[in-house]
């Protein structure tokens, strides 16, 4: 699990890069086209918590207790949470990046069954 939990934390801090960027480019449109919409600002939402389960992802993959996981958990629920609210008509890719916040989540739930907590700490 550290191994993964290492990639998928590397990949999701590279990922968030690319959801900012589309965020602050839909941001613009819904600016110049007054429409309304706050899917520019849901995205850049999506992407720092994004950024933030990526670092926890990687700071925790040593980790011996179930505490970084279940942050992870935490953190990428609440990203997918605003992400499938907030997607409107101008980002729509936004629905898919809640998507990869869940199967994140679904990872980080695992990791925190498949922890085993070190006896000697308690």
């Amino acid at each position: 699990m550290k191994t993964t939990k290492l990639v998928l934390g590397i990949l999701t801090i590279i990922i968030s890069c690319f959801v900012l960027f589309q965020s602050c480019t839909a941001g613009a449109v819904n600016a110049l086209s007054d429409n309304g919409e706050s899917s520019g600002t849901g995205g850049a939402l999506v992407s720092l918590l994004m950024l933030a389960g990526g670092i926890t992802m990687i700071a925790s993959r040593k980790n011996t207790t179930k505490g970084g996981s279940i942050a992870g958990v935490i953190i990428f629920g609440i990203s997918a949470l605003i992400g499938f609210t907030s997607a409107g008509s101008v980002f729509k890719d936004l629905i898919a990046w809640a998507v990869l916040c869940v199967i994140l989540a679904i990872v980080n739930i695992i990791a925190v069954f498949r922890c085993k907590e070190n006896k000697d700490d308690k």
